[in-house]
């Protein structure tokens, strides 16, 4: 399946040679002329890499990073300018661009850019795979099974768990026997991994 790339430049001319560049190579690509555009549109798209530019009249690019952090939206951003600002690129590194590219682009330089998107983007996808994966496996737990998961994870030893909820011992040895089935291990700090990932 090809990687969306998300073409962001109020370039006319700019957004035709690359979407003309990087649809040959295979890649599906959207281009927009209108950072704000984008950003609408953003919560409807499938994941992808972003190329963009960075200085637009409308809104920078590196405001755009700051509307894509905000929006928790973490695909891979690869930056270009027709200026060497070094501050620009800085703060572009820093908001998390992938890489800094200056017009006129080399084209294997701009592949190589995306490759490192895709990379990134690989990397993010089996992430969300595994919390979706987590949250299933805790989904399955009673709510009690997720109270005494809770505090396993913290630490807490048999006998405070049952002192706490008010039951026995045996009680709890029987809901961690559940609990170990369930997310399939026993390992205390392997629970408190699941506990923690699910969180975040």
């Amino acid at each position: 399946m090809s990687t969306n790339i998300y073409l962001v430049d109020d370039d006319e001319a700019v957004r035709e040679g690359l979407s003309l560049l990087l649809k040959t190579l295979g890649y599906h690509v959207l281009a927009f002329g209108n950072p704000l555009t984008f950003l609408e549109t953003l919560p409807r798209l499938a994941a992808g890499c972003i190329v963009m530019d960075i200085r637009m009249p409308m809104i920078s690019g590196l405001k755009v990073q700051e509307k894509l952090i905000e929006a928790s939206c973490d695909w891979p951003v690869v930056v270009i300018s027709g200026h060497g600002d070094i501050n620009a690129c800085r703060k572009a590194f820093k908001n998390g661009a992938v890489d800094f590219l200056s017009k006129p682009l080399d084209e294997q330089d701009l592949i190589d850019a995306i490759q490192k998107g895709e990379a990134n983007l690989i990397e993010i996808n089996k992430k969300q795979a595994e919390i979706a994966e987590t949250t299933t496996l805790l989904n399955s737990l009673t709510p009690r099974e997720k109270e005494v998961l809770d505090m396993v994870s913290r630490g807490w030893a048999t006998k405070e768990i049952a002192a706490s909820l008010s039951i026995s011992p045996r009680t709890i040895e029987s809901h961690r026997s559940h609990i170990a089935e369930k997310l399939g291990t026993t390992s205390v700090a392997e629970m408190a991994r699941l506990v923690l990932e699910a969180q975040e």
